[in-house]
C-alpha cells in the first residue's frame, strides 16, 4: 500500500502540520490503494508565505525567463507522460484513451502558454496612457478530480506565464496523480516558492485559501455549489476569481443533420470521461419528426459505449470515481424513472461481471421534458436525456432554458445553418459538427456555469492587472 506523507512548500517535499489522512480507494474494485496525508490551515499559511516571498522576484522575471521555465516544466512532464497516464487510469478509473488525451492536454496547455508569451503585449497604449499588464499576485488554484493533472498544468502554466506564484489545492481523490506530477515539477527546477501544493479537504484547505488575505486571485474548477461558496468568501478580500463550474450541455440535432454521423458523436459527447465531464452533452435535442429514427440509431450505436476495464483500449466508460458518486448517479436514474421518462437503454444497477467497482450502465432516457430534474441538474455520470422539439425556435428555447451555459453542440448539414443557431445559444463554447478543442480559444460559462475565462489571451489576462501610466 502507498503512503503519501508529504506536501510541497518552497521547493521541497515536507511533512504537513495537519494530522488528518484520506483513504485512496480504487474505483475499479474498491480496494484500499493508499493513504494520503492532509494539510491544514497552518500548512496553507506556510505555502502562501513561500509564494508571497517568491512573488517579489518572480514577478520581475522577463518573458524569455518565463518561457524557459515553462519549457523546463513541459520537458519534465513529457518524460513521464506514460506514467502520468497510467496512474490516472489506476487511481481515477478514466479510460486509457481519455487519460492519454488528458496528459496530452496538460502538455499542450504549457506549449500554448509558451506560444502566447512569444506574441503577447504586456505594455499597450490606451489614449494618451501607457498601460502595463502586471501579475496579479499569489494565485490560489483549486482543481477537481475528473482531470486533475491537466487542470493543474493548465492553471499553473498560465499563472507562471503571467509572472504569478501559486498555492494549489488538488482534489484529495487524486493523491497519487498529484504526487507523480509533483515529482515532475520538482525535477523541472522552477524557483523555490513559485508553486506550492497542499493536499487537503475543501472545507479546510480550500476554505483557508479562499480566506487568506495574501492570495490575490482564485482559479477554481468544480461544482457550482462550491463555486458560489468560494465567490462569497473571496469578496471579503476582493480576490479576483475565475470559476469554471457545472454544465448541462444541449446537443442540438437540426432537422437537416446527418443522423448516422451525429448519433455516434452524440454518444461520445454524452459519455466522454465516463460522463464525469462538465462539458458532456447530456441533453440531446432532436426533431420530433425524427424521434423514431434517433431511438433506433441510438440502440444500433451503443457498442461505442463499452463499459469495463479502463485500461483496455476499446473501453469508453470506466467506473465512477467513488462509491458516493456511483450512488448519486443511481439516484438520478431512479429519479428519471419516477419522473415518467421512458428508460430506453441501461438502467439501475451495475453491468454484469463488474459488480466489484463503481460501474454504471450507460443509460438513455427518451420522452424527457426539459422540466424534469434529469434534464435540469448535472448528474455527472453516463446518463443521456433525449428531448424532442417541434421546430427550430423551440429547440433554441429548450437549449437556453437552463441555469447553465458552459458548452453546447450543434449538428447540421450546413455550416451556415449551424452557425446561425450557434449564435443564439447562451453558452461559452459551441461545437459544430464534432468534438473539438482549441487551447487558444476562451473557455468558461454563461450564467451559473461560471465567471471569467481560461485559455489563450483571455485566460492569461485573468492573471494580470492593468496599470495606466499618464505622463
Amino acid at each position: 500500500m502507498i503512503r503519501i506523507n508529504s506536501i510541497y512548500i518552497n521547493g521541497a517535499f515536507t511533512a504537513p502540520h495537519g494530522t488528518a489522512t484520506f483513504d485512496l480507494i480504487s474505483p475499479i474494485d474498491n480496494t484500499l490503494q493508499g493513504i494520503l496525508a492532509l494539510g491544514d490551515e497552518e500548512d496553507v499559511n506556510r505555502a502562501v508565505a513561500a509564494a508571497k516571498a517568491a512573488f517579489q522576484t518572480f514577478s520581475q522575471t522577463t518573458v524569455a525567463q518565463r518561457i524557459a521555465f515553462l519549457q523546463q516544466m513541459h520537458d519534465a512532464i513529457s518524460r513521464r507522460a506514460d506514467e502520468l497516464t497510467n496512474i490516472m487510469v489506476q487511481e481515477y478509473g478514466g479510460s486509457i484513451l481519455f487519460c492519454r488525451n488528458s496528459t496530452q492536454n496538460a502538455l499542450n496547455s504549457i506549449q500554448t502558454n509558451i506560444a502566447l508569451l512569444q506574441q503577447f503585449e504586456f505594455t499597450r497604449k490606451a489614449g494618451t496612457a501607457t498601460v502595463r499588464l502586471e501579475p496579479v499576485g499569489v494565485a490560489g488554484i483549486i482543481t477537481p478530480w475528473n482531470a486533475s493533472n491537466s487542470f493543474i498544468c493548465g492553471k499553473l502554466s498560465t499563472a507562471i506565464a503571467a509572472g504569478c506564484t501559486a498555492v494549489i489545492k488538488p482534489s484529495e481523490l487524486s493523491g497519487r496523480q498529484t504526487q507523480l506530477l509533483l515529482e515532475c515539477l520538482h525535477e523541472a527546477g522552477l524557483p523555490d516558492g513559485v508553486f506550492n501544493v497542499v493536499n487537503g479537504l475543501g472545507n479546510v484547505v480550500g476554505a483557508a485559501i479562499t480566506a487568506h488575505k495574501d492570495i490575490a486571485k482564485i482559479s477554481f474548477t468544480g461544482s457550482t455549489i462550491t463555486g458560489k461558496t468560494i465567490a462569497r468568501g473571496a469578496v471579503d478580500t476582493m480576490k479576483r476569481i475565475t470559476l469554471e463550474l457545472g454544465g448541462k450541455s444541449p446537443n442540438i440535432l437540426l432537422e437537416d443533420a446527418d443522423l448516422k454521423t451525429a448519433i455516434p458523436m452524440a454518444i461520445q459527447a454524452a459519455y466522454m470521461n465516463s460522463g464525469q465531464a462538465c462539458i458532456a452533452g447530456t441533453r440531446l435535442l432532436v426533431p420530433a419528426s425524427r424521434i423514431d429514427e434517433v431511438k433506433q440509431l441510438l440502440k444500433e450505436n451503443m457498442d461505442i459505449a463499452r463499459v469495463g476495464n479502463p485500461a483496455e483500449e476499446d473501453t469508453l466508460i470506466g467506473p465512477m470515481v467513488s462509491q458516493k458518486q456511483y450512488e448519486r448517479v443511481q439516484q438520478y436514474i431512479q429519479l428519471g424513472i419516477e419522473e415518467g421518462a421512458e428508460l430506453w437503454i441501461g438502467g439501475p444497477g451495475k453491468p454484469a461481471h463488474l459488480e466489484a467497482g463503481n460501474f454504471v450502465k450507460p443509460t438513455i432516457f427518451v420522452n424527457v421534458t426539459n422540466d424534469m430534474r434529469i434534464a435540469r441538474e448535472e448528474i455527472f455520470g453516463p446518463v443521456l436525456s433525449v428531448i424532442s422539439y417541434k421546430d427550430e425556435e423551440e429547440a433554441i428555447a429548450i437549449a437556453n432554458d437552463t441555469d447553465y451555459g458552459l458548452l453546447a453542440y450543434v449538428s447540421s448539414a450546413s455550416d451556415e445553418h449551424a452557425n446561425h443557431v450557434a449564435a443564439r445559444i447562451r453558452a461559452g463554447r459551441v461545437l459544430i459538427n464534432g468534438l473539438k478543442h482549441d487551447p487558444m480559444a476562451p473557455f468558461g460559462g454563461f450564467k451559473q456555469s461560471g465567471i471569467g475565462r481560461e485559455y489563450g489571451v483571455y485566460g492569461l489576462e485573468a492573471y494580470l492587472e492593468p496599470k495606466a501610466i499618464l505622463n
